[in-house]
């Protein structure tokens, strides 16, 4: 059957993705990224094809420049860390700046996946979003909560990139 058929769900191979670690610590060699990681063996078992692993800092300018240049290169953008309310969180302010649009749906299903397993996932404030052809998902930085808002959302992915290139079938 052919990918879009409307009977057959979209499918996560060949969609290439970028995935960015967030984090002062991991990016001053304080720390080692454990999420980061985590993120790519998901998006791999899923099928998803990695170009990039990034380690940045919580540093604004610096996430939006990656994020545009992650999005001009992969159609899937994977953020970790950043998403909560300490003062050097930023990544949501810096991934609405660079987005077209942004699916609140999608922020809230990780969210609510989360609320499941503990209260403090209501704290994330990650958001999702388009930037050009590219879908971009911010996830939380620790390893755990980062794969299980990412298993809450992976099926929806394939399907999200034919909506963006506008070639979803709909009944």
């Amino acid at each position: 059957m052919a990918p879009n058929d409307a009977t057959t769900a979209p499918s996560a191979d060949n969609i290439t993705a970028g995935v960015i670690t967030i984090s002062d610590s991991c990016a001053s060699g304080q720390r080692v990224d454990r999420s980061g990681p985590a993120v790519v063996e998901l998006l791999q078992r899923h099928g998803f094809s990695i170009l990039a692993t990034v380690m940045i800092p919580d540093d604004p300018p610096a996430i939006g420049k990656t994020i545009l240049t992650l999005s001009g290169e992969a159609r899937l953008v994977v953020t970790t860390g950043g998403t909560g309310i300490s003062p050097r969180d930023h990544t949501p302010e810096a991934t609405r700046a660079v987005c077209d649009r942004l699916l609140e749906g999608v922020a809230e299903r990780m969210r609510s996946e989360g609320m499941k397993k503990t209260p403090f996932a209501a704290l994330s404030r990650g958001v999702c979003g388009v930037s050009g052809k590219s879908l971009i998902l911010n996830l939380p930085g620790s390893p755990s909560a980062a794969v299980e808002s990412l298993e809450a959302v992976i099926d929806l992915i394939p399907h999200a990139i034919q909506l963006i290139d506008g070639t979803a079938k709909h009944d």
